[in-house]
């Protein structure tokens, strides 16, 4: 691979490759915590809201979502969303879903006597879920988040169907001037491995972070 292809199309696919995973994972984030919070809502109302936004999007293909959001999407609101924002809506929302049930699944891991003792204190619902849930929920969806993240990077690949110029879509463009795909998706694969290993390293310095702040060792002991 020359000099010229490596920095015209690969290093600008690593970067836009980066920038996709960043920005879709902070809003699959958002959306995770905000539906699973809502799902362990009293409110039977805002339950049904959130779990038939985890069913729907857990449900449905994010590829076919992205193209949705392209190609539907703007004959009914009017206005055109670019691929790149296309992509991240479709990616944030649809691990937004499968996150929402982690943040579920931790929330309603933490002893009921945690819970009661907020009641006993006195404490508001918001109070008790910021104060005592989430501290000690956090630490256990770490390590179902780091999963989700290093999915999330390679499903980023899939924006290269709207033409956005990823590491994929770059990794073509390459094969197709240099015919040599051999060279050119080995080196593909070591870029997105090099990346989840990256992004792994930082969840697991994150995930000892969140278990120090609540007095528990590397051990796993308080």
């Amino acid at each position: 691979m020359t000099a010229g292809l490596w920095q015209n199309w690969v290093l600008p696919g690593i970067w836009i490759t980066v920038q996709l995973t960043l920005y879709s994972a902070a809003l699959a984030t958002a959306v995770a915590f905000t539906a699973g919070m809502a799902r362990t809502s009293r409110s039977r109302f805002v339950g049904f809201l959130a779990g038939f936004y985890t069913e729907v999007f857990r449900g449905t293909s994010a590829l076919v979502l992205m193209f949705w959001l392209f190609f539907v999407l703007p004959p009914l609101v009017g206005w055109q969303l670019v691929p790149m924002w296309a992509a991240v809506l479709a990616l944030g929302l649809s691990y937004g879903a499968y996150g929402a049930e982690v943040v579920r699944g931790a929330l309603n891991a933490v002893a009921p006597a945690q819970r009661e003792a907020g009641v006993a204190l006195s404490f508001t619902p918001w109070q008790r879920m910021r104060l005592i849930l989430l501290p000690q929920a956090v630490p256990e969806m770490m390590p179902s988040f780091c999963n989700l993240l290093v999915e999330l990077l390679k499903g980023t690949a899939l924006v290269s169907l709207l033409g956005v110029g990823d590491v994929s879509f770059a990794a073509y463009l390459v094969r197709l001037a240099t015919q040599d795909s051999a060279q050119i998706y080995t080196v593909t694969l070591v870029i997105y491995f090099v990346i989840a290993f990256a992004l792994t390293r930082g969840m697991k310095a994150l995930e000892r972070r969140t278990k120090a702040n609540i007095g528990i060792t590397a051990g796993g002991a308080k």
